[in-house]
C-alpha cells in the first residue's frame, strides 16, 4: 500500500488540531467578526484546505483504487501535489496572519499549481479506467470545481494586487465560496458515499436511480448559484439554486434510506450512522431556509444568514460526515498497512478493535450537541452563547481526533 494517502490524512489531522487550537485561543470570537478580514480568511482556509481538503484528498488517493480497481496514474505526481499544495497553503496562512498581499498571492499560486496537479492526476486516472458511473462522474466534477475555486481565488488575489476589476471582486468571491463548498465537497461526499455506504452496510440490489437525480440536481445548483454570483443577478436566481440544492439533498437523504433498507449488516459503525443523521438534518435545514427566503430572496445574502448557513453546511454536514467516515477509513488503512500481511496470526489485533465504537458514538453526539449550541448563539446573535458552544466544540473535537489519531499507535 502506498504511503501517499497517509501523508494527506496525517497532515489533515494536524490541520484539524491547528484549526481548533486557534479557535480556542480566540474563544471563537472570529465567528462574530467580519469574516472578510485576515483572521476570518485564516480560519476559513485552515478549516477548508488545511484539514477538510487534506483529509479528503488522502481519501481520494486511497479510495480511487477501490472504485476503479486500478492504480493511480502517477504516485510521483501525487507526492509533488502534496508538497506543492502544503507549502502553498502554509504560505497563504502566513500571509493572512501578516496581512501581506505578496505572500498571499505567491503562495496561492503554488497551492493552485498543487490543485492542478491533483486534478490532472485524477483526470488521467479516471479517463484511462473509462468506468463512468455516478461515483466516477461525481469525483471528476468535484476535481473540476476545486480547480475553478482555485482559479477564482487567484483572480481575487490579482485584483487585490492590481485593483483593476473592483466591480468583479464581489462576484468572484461569491462564486469562489459557492463552488468550493457545494461543488468540491458536495460532489465528493455524495459520489463516494454511493460506493462506501453500501460497503459498510453490506447492501445489495438497492435502486440507484436517485443517484442520477442527485448528480443532476446538485450540479445544476452549483452552476446556477455560481452564475448568480458571477452575473450579479442574485436574489431570485440564488433562491432557485437553493431550491435545486434542497431537492438534491432530499433525494440524497432518501437514497441513503434505500441503501439502509437493503442492508445485510445492522451496525456499519457509529460514524457511518451519524453521517446519515447529519444528511437528514442538512436536508431539513435546506428546506427551512428555502421557505424562509421565499418571502424575500435577498435574505439569503444577509450576513447572519450566510454565517448560519455556512456553519451548518461546513461545520455541520461536511465536517461531521468526514469525521464519521474517518472513524472507518483511518483504522482500515492503518490495519491493512501494518497487519494486512499478518492477518490471522497470533497477536495480530482485529480491525474492529483498532477504535472504540463507544468513543466514536459519544464523540459524534457531543460534537453535534456543541454545534447546536453554537448555532443557537448565531441565531440569537448572542456572542456569549457562541463562545461557549464554539469552545466546547473545539475541546470535544480535539478529544475525538486524538482518539482517531491514536489508531496509529496500535
Amino acid at each position: 500500500m502506498s504511503r501517499l494517502p497517509f501523508f494527506f490524512i496525517l497532515t489533515g489531522i494536524l490541520g484539524f488540531f491547528a484549526y481548533h487550537l486557534f479557535s480556542l485561543l480566540s474563544l471563537t470570537g472570529w465567528l462574530g467578526d467580519d469574516l472578510r478580514g485576515p483572521e476570518g480568511w485564516f480560519h476559513a482556509h485552515l478549516f477548508v484546505l488545511g484539514w477538510a481538503s487534506m483529509l479528503a484528498m488522502g481519501a481520494v488517493y486511497q479510495l480511487i483504487h477501490v472504485i476503479l480497481q486500478s492504480d493511480i496514474y502517477s504516485l510521483k505526481l501525487g507526492y509533488v501535489h502534496y508538497f506543492t499544495f502544503l507549502i502553498g497553503l502554509a504560505g497563504m496562512l502566513y500571509g493572512f496572519i501578516q496581512g501581506d498581499v505578496r505572500w498571499i498571492a505567491g503562495s496561492a499560486t503554488l497551492a493552485l499549481i498543487g490543485i492542478l496537479i491533483f486534478a490532472w492526476n485524477m483526470g488521467v486516472t479516471l479517463f484511462k479506467a473509462s468506468r463512468w458511473n455516478t461515483v466516477t462522474v461525481s469525483a471528476a466534477l468535484a476535481c473540476l470545481y476545486l480547480v475553478l475555486t482555485g482559479l477564482t481565488g487567484m483572480l481575487m488575489g490579482l485584483n487585490f494586487a492590481f485593483g483593476q476589476w473592483n466591480g468583479l471582486h464581489e462576484r468572484l468571491f461569491g462564486a469562489h465560496i459557492w463552488m468550493g463548498t457545494l461543488g468540491w465537497f458536495g460532489m465528493l461526499i455524495t459520489g463516494f458515499s454511493y460506493k462506501m455506504l453500501p460497503m459498510f452496510y453490506l447492501s445489495h440490489h438497492y435502486p440507484a436511480r436517485l443517484q442520477h437525480a442527485v448528480l443532476y440536481l446538485w450540479n445544476a445548483a452549483v452552476i446556477l448559484g455560481a452564475a448568480a454570483f458571477l452575473t450579479g443577478i442574485q436574489g431570485l436566481m440564488l433562491w432557485c439554486a437553493l431550491l435545486l440544492l434542497a431537492a438534491a439533498l432530499v433525494c440524497y437523504a432518501y437514497h441513503l434510506e434505500q441503501i439502509q433498507d437493503k442492508r445485510n449488516k445492522n451496525n456499519p459503525g457509529p460514524g457511518i450512522r451519524w453521517s446519515v443523521y447529519v444528511t437528514r438534518a442538512a436536508a431539513a435545514f435546506a428546506l427551512a431556509l428555502l421557505i424562509y427566503a421565499a418571502q424575500d430572496p435577498d435574505l439569503l445574502l444577509d450576513s447572519r444568514v450566510v454565517l448560519l448557513a455556512g456553519w451548518l453546511y461546513l461545520g455541520g454536514w461536511v465536517s461531521l460526515t468526514i469525521l464519521g467516515y474517518a472513524s472507518k477509513i483511518v483504522p482500515f488503512l492503518w490495519w491493512t498497512h501494518k497487519y494486512g500481511k499478518q492477518a490471522g496470526r497470533p497477536g495480530v489485533p482485529l480491525m474492529a478493535g483498532m477504535l472504540s465504537e463507544n468513543m466514536v458514538w459519544r464523540g459524534m453526539m457531543a460534537m453535534a450537541a456543541a454545534s447546536m449550541l453554537l448555532v443557537s448563539g448565531i441565531l440569537l446573535d448572542l456572542a456569549e452563547v457562541m463562545m461557549v458552544g464554539g469552545t466546547l466544540l473545539s475541546l470535544i473535537s480535539i478529544a475525538y481526533m486524538v482518539n482517531i489519531a491514536w489508531v496509529f499507535k496500535r
